[in-house]
C-alpha cells in the first residue's frame, strides 16, 4: 500500500517519490513532523514542515478511502453483484466522489418509490421503455397490471420511477450536473421574512437579498451566510439553469431505433425530468453545499492557523521581574508581582478609577510594590480601562523617576484575549488552587509579556481572539490544524527542561500528557536536570521518545554546552570530533568563530550524517539555543485619542494589528473598538493575501477614513503611509 500512496501523493504534491516514501515510513515509525523536518533531512531530501504535514494529511485521507473501499467491496460481494471488472474499478479508484458514484447503485437505501416499483415486478417494463422498441407502451404496460398495480398509468409511473432512480445514480449524469454547478452555480441568500426586522438579524443585512456566482464567493462571505442560516435568519440555496441542464441530460438518451419509439422517448424524458428535480439535483446541491463549506472551512482554518502561529511566536520580554495588571473600573485593577521565572510573589487590588477614585492610595501601593519586588516591566491588559490604567501608571512612574533612581519599569499593553478562559480552567486551578480567577487572569497577563508561547499554550486556541468564524468551521479539522501549529511553534523555539510547565512539555515532540507529567514529577523529586541524558531515567520515557524529544529540550548552564542547543544528542560525537581535530573543547568551538571557520564539514560526511545535518550543526554552533522570535518593542497610542468620539476622518494614528482575516486586518488604535483596514486599503497595490502586508501584533500607522457611531464601526486605511515591513 505504501507504494501506491507514494505515487499518488508525489504526483498530487509534485514531490520526489523517494522523499515521499521515506517520509511515509518515518511517519509510520512514529516520528513527529518537527523531528522529521529538523533531524531527518537526508532521508526526506530537506522537506519542510509544511510539505511533511501535507504528506501526512494526504496519507490519512488515503487510509480512510482504503477503509471505505473495504466496506464497499464487502457490501457488493454480500449482495452477489461483484464482478471482476467492478472490483478492478474499485481497486483503481482513489477519488472519494468517484468511489461513492460507483457504489451508489448498490448502496442500501431506505424504501424508495423505485424500490416499491421493483417489488411490484415493474423492472422489466422499465427495461422495455429504455430500449424504446414499443410503439404503444400502454399496451406493453397492460401485461404488468396485477393485484398490486391497479392500472396502466400506475404501471408506467412505476417504471418511470425506476428509470428516474437509475438516471440519478448514473455516473455520466451526475458528472454532467456537477460540471454545471462548477461552471455556473449561483449562491442565493434571502432573509426569512419573519426575522427581517429583528435586531439580531441586522448584522446579516448585507445578505438579506444576495446573489453571486459560487466560484467567486469568498470563504468569509460563505461562512457568514451559513451562520445566518444556522441562526434561522437567512435561507441559503445554490441554483443553476435547470432547463438547460435538463436539455443536456436528455441528449444522453440514445435515439429511438425506429420511428415508433417516440412514445417511449417521451416517457423517458418525463422520467429524466422527474429524476433530475426529485433526486439528482438535491443530491448534487447537497454535495456542493458540503464541498463549498469544506473549502471555506479550510480557508478559514488556514487563516486562523497562520494568526495563531504569529501570536505564539510573538516577541518575548524574557526572564524579567514583571508586574501584571488586569485593569477595571468598578471592580478595580487586580495587580500581581511575579519573579523572573513567573512565580507569583504578591497580589492586591487597587482602585484608581471611578467610581471609587482612590488614586493617591493606589499610586502609593504601586510605588511600594515596584520597589519591594524590584519590578523591571509592567504588563497591562488591553481590555476595559486599559488606556486609563496606562495613563495612571505613567503618572506613577514619572513621580518615581529622578537622576539618582534606577531606570523605571517599561510599560507594555498586552492582549488579554483568553485570559478569563485560562483563569477558570483546570490548568489555572492546578497552578493556583488558593487564588481566585481575577488573580489567575492577572498572572496570565504578566506571564504573556515574559513568554507568550509558554503561557498561550495553556489556552484553547479558539479563545485567543484571532481568526474568523472559528466556531462555525469543522471543529475536528480546526483542532487538528491548531494542534499542529502549537506543536510546530513549541519545537521551533525549544523548551527549557528545568522551567517548562507540564502543559508546555506536552507539545514537545515525542512527549504527551503522561510523559510531561513524569518529567515534572522527576524534576520535583530529584532536582533540576543537569544533562539531556538524565531524561532516560524518567519513568516510561524510552529510547524512541528520547530520540524524538531530546533535541527540542534545552538545559541552561549544562556541563555539556550542546545540551543547551538544537544539536541532537545523536550528533554530539560529530561536534566532539570537530573539536578534537581543532585541538580545542566543544565550548571553545562554540565561542571561537575563527576556529569554526577552519572546519571543512565535508570531512565529516558519513552514510548516517549528511551535509544538511552538518550545515544545521554549524549554524547552531554560531548561536546555540538562539530564540528565533523577534525582540519586543514598546508602543504608545496617540494620547489625544481616548474614545471613538475623538476620531474624525483624515486622522493618522499609531495602532497594533490584533487580527487578520481574508477580508483585511483589525487594528487597535486605543479607543476600545478595533478598526478594520479592508484588504483594498492595506497597500497602494492589489493585495490578495493580507498576511503578505501585515503580521499579528505589528505596529502600524493608519488613517481614519470612516466612523459609524451608530454601529460602532471604524474604517481605516494604510494606503500612502510608510510602514514597517513585516
Amino acid at each position: 500500500m505504501i507504494k501506491i500512496f507514494t505515487k499518488l501523493i508525489a504526483s498530487e504534491l509534485h514531490l520526489n517519490e523517494h522523499a515521499v516514501e521515506n517520509t511515509l515510513k518515518l511517519l509510520d515509525e512514529g516520528c513527529t513532523i518537527p523531528f522529521i523536518s529538523r533531524y531527518r533531512k537526508e532521508r526526506t531530501g530537506g522537506l519542510d514542515e509544511v510539505q511533511i504535514t501535507a504528506i501526512s494529511d494526504r496519507s490519512e485521507r488515503l487510509k480512510e478511502i482504503a477503509k471505505r473501499k473495504d466496506t464497499i467491496v464487502k457490501t457488493i460481494t454480500d449482495l452477489g453483484k461483484m464482478t471482476p471488472e467492478l472490483r478492478q474499478r474499485i481497486d483503481d479508484c482513489w477519488e472519494q466522489t468517484v468511489l461513492e458514484d460507483i457504489y451508489l447503485p448498490y448502496k442500501p437505501k431506505r424504501r424508495t418509490r423505485a424500490q416499491v416499483a421493483r417489488e411490484q415486478g415493474l423492472e422489466p417494463l422499465a427495461a422495455l421503455l429504455l430500449m424504446q422498441r414499443e410503439a404503444h407502451p400502454e399496451q406493453a404496460a397492460r401485461r404488468f397490471v396485477t393485484g398490486s398495480v391497479s392500472d396502466v398509468a400506475s404501471a408506467l409511473k412505476g417504471a418511470q420511477d425506476i428509470i428516474a432512480e437509475q438516471m440519478s445514480e448514473d455516473e455520466q449524469s451526475r458528472n454532467l450536473v456537477r460540471a454545471a454547478f462548477r461552471r455556473e452555480a449561483f449562491i442565493v441568500s434571502k432573509v426569512v421574512k419573519s426575522k427581517k426586522d429583528c435586531d439580531e438579524a441586522q448584522k446579516y443585512s448585507d445578505y438579506f437579498d444576495w446573489e453571486e456566482p459560487l466560484k467567486r464567493c469568498s470563504s468569509h462571505r460563505l461562512l457568514a451566510m451559513f451562520r445566518g442560516q444556522n441562526e434561522g435568519i437567512l435561507r441559503v440555496t445554490f441554483t443553476i439553469d435547470d432547463d438547460e441542464t435538463v436539455r443536456r441530460l436528455k441528449r444522453n438518451i440514445p435515439p429511438a431505433p425506429f420511428q415508433g419509439g417516440r412514445a417511449c422517448r417521451r416517457l423517458l424524458e418525463e422520467a429524466m425530468e422527474d429524476g433530475y428535480k426529485r433526486l439528482l439535483l438535491p443530491s448534487i446541491e447537497t454535495e456542493f453545499t458540503n464541498l463549498s463549506k469544506k473549502r471555506a472551512d479550510e480557508e478559514a482554518i488556514k487563516v486562523f492557523a497562520e494568526n495563531l502561529r504569529q501570536l505564539l511566536l510573538s516577541a518575548p520580554l524574557g526572564q524579567k521581574r514583571v508586574m501584571g495588571i488586569d485593569p477595571g473600573f468598578r471592580t478595580g485593577c487586580k495587580v500581581v508581582c511575579l519573579d523572573a521565572q513567573g512565580n507569583l510573589l504578591h497580589h492586591e487590588a487597587i482602585f484608581p478609577h471611578p467610581p471609587v477614585n482612590h488614586r493617591m492610595q493606589a499610586s502609593m501601593h504601586i510605588q511600594q510594590m515596584i520597589q519591594e519586588y524590584k519590578t523591571e516591566a509592567i504588563a497591562i491588559g488591553n481590555g476595559t480601562a486599559s488606556r486609563e490604567t496606562k495613563d495612571f501608571i505613567d503618572d506613577v512612574l514619572s513621580s518615581l523617576s529622578s537622576p539618582t533612581s534606577p531606570t523605571s519599569p517599561t510599560v507594555f499593553i498586552v492582549s488579554e484575549d483568553g485570559a478569563s478562559v485560562y483563569s477558570a480552567s483546570k490548568v489555572a486551578r492546578d497552578e493556583f488552587p488558593d487564588e481566585d480567577v481575577t488573580v489567575r487572569g492577572a498572572v496570565s497577563i504578566g506571564r504573556r509579556l515574559m513568554d507568550p508561547l509558554a503561557e498561550l499554550v495553556k489556552i484553547d486556541p479558539k479563545s485567543i481572539g484571532v481568526g474568523q468564524y472559528q466556531h462555525d468551521v469543522d471543529q475536528t479539522l480546526l483542532k487538528q490544524s491548531l494542534d499542529h501549529v502549537v506543536e510546530s511553534c513549541v519545537n521551533l523555539v525549544g523548551v527549557n527542561l528545568n522551567t517548562a510547565s507540564q502543559h508546555l512539555l506536552t507539545y514537545v515532540s515525542g512527549l504527551g500528557p503522561a510523559l510531561a507529567q513524569n518529567i515534572v514529577t522527576y524534576r520535583r523529586e530529584n532536582g533540576s536536570f543537569s544533562s539531556r541524558a538524565q531524561l532516560k531515567k524518567v519513568p516510561r520515557l524510552g529510547p524512541a521518545a528520547y530520540e524524538q524529544c531530546a533535541g527540542f529540550l534545552r538545559i541552561t548552564n549544562a556541563k555539556n554546552p550542546l545540551d543547551n542547543s538544537a544539536v541532537h544528542p545523536e550528533s554530539y560525537h560529530v561536534v566532539e570530533q570537530m573539536a578534537r581535530d581543532q585541538g580545542c573543547t566543544v565550548a571553545d568551538l562554540i565561542s571561537n568563530k575563527t576556529v569554526r571557520e577552519k572546519i571543512d564539514i565535508r570531512k565529516y560526511v558519513t552514510p548516517q550524517v549528511g551535509l544538511p545535518t552538518l550545515t544545521d550543526i554549524m549554524k547552531e554552533l554560531e548561536k546555540p539555543g538562539r530564540d528565533p522570535r523577534q525582540q519586543i518593542e514598546e508602543f504608545e497610542f496617540d494620547p489625544t485619542v481616548q474614545s471613538i468620539d475623538d476620531l474624525h476622518e483624515g486622522m493618522q494614528l499609531p495602532g497594533i494589528v490584533t487580527n487578520i482575516t481574508n477580508f483585511g486586518a483589525f487594528v487597535d488604535i486605543g479607543v476600545h473598538q478595533d478598526g478594520l483596514v479592508h484588504v483594498s486599503q492595506l497597500a497602494d497595490r492589489y493585495v490578495s493575501d493580507p498576511t503578505q502586508v501585515v503580521r499579528l501584533h505589528q505596529h502600524v500607522r493608519v488613517c481614519v477614513i470612516g466612523v459609524d457611531l451608530r454601529r460602532q464601526r471604524i474604517s481605516l486605511s494604510m494606503k500612502g503611509i510608510n510602514q514597517e515591513k513585516p
